[in-house]
């Protein structure tokens, strides 16, 4: 799909610019798809790009445009749109004017043409579907060739950077010299990928997302044109979804309308089950639930949002989106006012006041890594179910601010400030890799305890990093799962990073110090009589045991065994 929808609701200057079909609700092509019938027809049209206009018009005014345009952002915020209109304003005719103007109005000789796509001197290609070298010369080779009607040949390349090397480095003699009546006009989604000596040759604009409240403005317009009517939430609730998309907007716009017959309103209730949102009222009463420990309240509300139709993974990213406004109420302060239903607004400044920085951070970790775990779970309802009772058990711990407190006071000799708080509470984080250890033990993880004694070499271990190296056939993703487990655990970022160190691992520290214990008791003259008295006897275990008298010291206690085949 191409990136041509970012617009505004056509004026009357701009309606007499399209065809019949395109004006009308229907004309003899049938039905026509809003996000193609409100394409901008100028630059105008262009809303959230005031930028590039401004850049663009100036540039044409002076006579200083360039011979390469680069035009980058994510998916429908009007990159091939863009060009379009470029190589219109480029190729720019009329009987009042005959030089480039970014003015269209009225729409030139060329300007039908190339909108549509058909003129013979602007050539649009689509590199994700030609990315090799022949293709690159072959569009080339009319390069040297002067444009059959217009002003200038125009190349249009669409997604760019699915070019290969090859393809790059054939263009690149052209780019860098290129003949006075050729123009290239660039369009991409992945900037990076682009190669540094393509980029520099190129006049650059970055095409912007449009804020929600923007773009549901832009929505109503759009509709009361339509003749539909959708209500102020359920628009917002489309704009959200979009994610600063005019295009994926308004191909949503045009599913809800015909959720309600003509002359109805289409509610918020018929776009939510449309994109099995939850009611986002109600998740808030999940968060609230969950970060004050009601857990059954929290599921049973949950529940009901999943019986509703809501998908596991967007009500998720709807819990994440309500974590980071309760973090954005916090820093405000009474500054903070979004563009949001005020309950909804006094309830995350209830929230914010409720909470800590810190828990807050570590409910977004909790979150963050429970999104990524459900992206990949068979069942992802269930997998949502987990994350909130993830919650719900972090809310039961002290807060992170307290648990540093507390250790801060058993460091400076303070008494009982921590006392009855067990192993893995919380924190700021452990202080060394036996901590870590017992905060596994703590959540009774039994499986990533046992491959974290086996498989890691630990070097050092701070509150929020860890240094170690793996054994080999250590298994895939072990450090990540341990950094998401001690994220959730102490609320705070962990970074665990591979070094070279001769440590051993726990498992093989333990059954060292086990065979030292079995030589050092071997060597006591009582052992050595009981092993002689007992041919073929050896010693398996070595263990501290108290006293039955309790003011006599600790003992050791030594198992011994007979080999097979001993008499």
């Amino acid at each position: 799909m191409s990136e041509d929808d970012l617009s505004q609701a056509p004026d009357t200057a701009t309606v007499s610019m399209f065809s019949d079909a395109e004006t009308g609700p229907q004309g003899e092509g049938g039905y026509q798809v809003l996000a193609r019938k409100y394409r901008p027809r100028r630059f105008e049209d262009l809303i959230g790009q005031e930028a590039m206009v401004r850049t663009l018009t100036n540039a044409f005014e002076t006579d200083r445009i360039a011979h390469a345009f680069m035009l980058t952002g994510v998916r429908g915020v009007g990159k091939t749109t863009t060009a379009r209109l470029l190589a219109r304003a480029l190729n720019y005719r009329s009987g009042e004017r005959d030089q480039p103007s970014v003015t269209l109005d009225p729409p030139g000789e060329h300007c039908a043409a190339i909108m549509a796509g058909r003129h013979p001197d602007v050539l649009e290609l689509d590199a994700a579907s030609r990315t090799g070298v022949a293709d690159m010369r072959e569009l080339l080779d009319g390069a040297r060739y002067a444009p059959v009607t217009a002003r200038y040949k125009v190349y249009v390349i669409d997604e760019v950077h699915m070019l290969s090397i090859a393809a790059f480095n054939a263009l690149l003699k052209t780019l860098e010299e290129p003949p006075e009546h050729v123009k290239f006009i660039f369009a991409t989604t992945e900037i990076r990928k682009v190669p540094v000596t393509v980029l520099s040759r190129c006049q650059r604009f970055d095409l912007k997302r449009l804020d929600a409240h923007a773009l549901g403005e832009h929505l109503g317009r759009v509709a009361e044109r339509e003749g539909a009517s959708v209500s102020d939430e359920g628009l917002a609730l489309i704009a959200r979804a979009a994610e600063g998309s005019v295009r994926d907007g308004l191909s949503i716009l045009d599913q809800a309308i015909v959720q309600a017959s003509e002359g109805e309103t289409v509610r918020a209730e018929a776009v939510r089950d449309m994109l099995g949102l939850g009611d986002r009222g109600r998740l808030m009463d999940v968060f609230e639930m969950a970060v004050h420990a009601r857990g059954k309240d929290a599921l049973g509300e949950l529940d009901d949002q999943l019986l509703a139709g809501g998908e596991p993974l967007v009500l998720l990213k709807d819990l994440l989106d309500i974590c980071a406004e309760v973090a954005s109420a916090q820093v405000a302060g009474e500054a903070y006012a979004p563009a949001a239903p005020s309950d909804q607004v006094e309830r995350t400044r209830a929230l914010a006041g409720s909470l800590t920085p810190a828990q807050v951070a570590r409910y977004w970790q909790i979150l963050l890594s429970g999104y990524r775990d459900t992206q990949t779970a068979p069942d992802t309802s269930t997998a949502l179910r987990m994350v909130v009772l993830r919650l719900v058990a972090a809310a039961g711990l002290p807060s992170p601010e307290d648990a540093a407190r507390r250790i801060a006071e058993t460091a400076a000799g303070g008494s009982g400030a921590g006392e009855g708080a067990p192993p893995g509470s919380g924190g700021a984080g452990p202080t060394g890799f036996d901590e870590v250890v017992d905060r596994l033990k703590a959540r009774r993880e039994a499986l990533l305890l046992g491959e974290v004694e086996t498989y890691i070499r630990p070097a050092s271990a701070v509150p929020g990093r860890i240094e170690c190296a793996l054994v080999e056939g250590a298994p895939d993703g072990l450090l990540r799962r341990l950094a998401n487990f001690l994220e959730e655990d102490t609320g705070h970022a962990w970074d665990i990073r591979q070094v070279e160190t001769r440590a051993e691992t726990l498992k093989d520290r333990a059954e060292r110090i086990r065979r030292e214990k079995i030589e050092t008791v071997r060597a006591h003259p009582m052992v050595q009589s009981a092993l002689a008295a007992l041919p073929g006897a050896e010693i398996v275990e070595v263990r501290q045991e108290a006293p039955v008298d309790p003011g006599a010291g600790k003992g050791n206690v030594v198992g011994m065994r007979r080999r097979r085949g001993s008499s």
